[in-house]
């Protein structure tokens, strides 16, 4: 398991990523001006579909205001910051890349939201929270870099509360054997794919209910080629972060998707009761 962990680690390595962050966000301004999280839209969704993935997961998976948001695998903090913004939910996310981290820290102060989300560094697998902590918790196009699902689900349901909710936007396997290097993996030693039934019974087996449940390959498949007649990507794209073969990852995902090998999956879940 280690061994894997730092495999995934060293895929989000983004040395220097605050600093590269600075430099593009610069065009925007000095680096005393507060910015609010659309302008950062481009670069800190790290999953297909961008932020109308995660206000669409975010509705499906009733975020209120005054809940407690686990954002696991949050990445720059952009899903974070979305929910804060558009729901009043307090959000915590958690990333196993220091780089992230820190990086998610920095674009929450240049938004002004430290108080509305935080960031620490952890392994989804070994959550730093006590049990039933939090009313909802997501998962974007996480999974696929995680070995041990079990224990991946049991956790999440561990820090949540009873009747809380989990939501998942998610990549899964269709049977074939993808195109590499894509966003999550430039190999597949890195890449730990499941079926979309195969997820949904280790989910339900970690202790939780499902309520809804979407095949939203379709959607992402539409998504990456409208990307593709858009022409050339905005400045702040995910290339700043994680560098210059992202246009290839990204196109191999696309690709993956429209030949049937991958699909898209959007579910929310439920945590069961713990009494028998």
């Amino acid at each position: 398991m280690t061994d894997a962990l730092d495999g995934v680690r060293d895929h989000y390595r983004a040395t220097g990523l605050t600093e590269r962050l600075k430099s593009a966000l610069a065009a925007l301004g000095p680096e005393d001006l507060r910015l609010v999280p659309e302008q950062l839209a481009g670069l800190d969704q790290f999953h297909t579909r961008g932020v109308a993935a995660t206000a669409e997961l975010a509705e499906l998976a009733g975020i209120a205001a005054g809940m407690a948001v686990l954002d696991v695998g949050s990445g720059l903090g952009g899903p974070a910051r979305h929910l804060a913004a558009a729901h009043g939910c307090r959000v915590t996310g958690v990333d196993l890349s220091e780089p992230f981290v820190e990086a998610a820290r920095y674009l929450t102060e240049r938004t002004g939201q430290s108080g509305q989300a935080s960031f620490e560094v952890a392994s989804a697998l070994a959550l730093p929270f006590g049990d039933a902590s939090f009313d909802a918790a997501l998962l974007q196009h996480v999974a696929m870099n995680i070995a041990d699902r079990a224990r991946l689900y049991r956790e999440i349901r561990r820090v949540l509360k009873p009747d809380g909710r989990f939501a998942t936007f998610d990549v899964v396997s269709n049977g074939g054997e993808p195109h590499y290097p894509v966003p999550w993996a430039r190999t597949p030693a890195t890449s730990f794919l499941l079926t979309a039934d195969a997820t949904r019974t280790a989910i339900e087996a970690a202790g939780f209910r499902t309520l809804a449940w979407r095949d939203d390959t379709q959607a992402a498949t539409a998504w990456f080629a409208g990307a593709r007649m858009s022409g050339a990507a905005p400045s702040l794209n995910l290339g700043v972060v994680m560098g210059p073969d992202f246009p290839l990852l990204a196109a191999n995902l696309g690709r993956n998707l429209a030949e049937g090998r991958l699909g898209i999956l959007t579910a929310v879940f439920e945590a069961a009761s713990t009494e028998s």
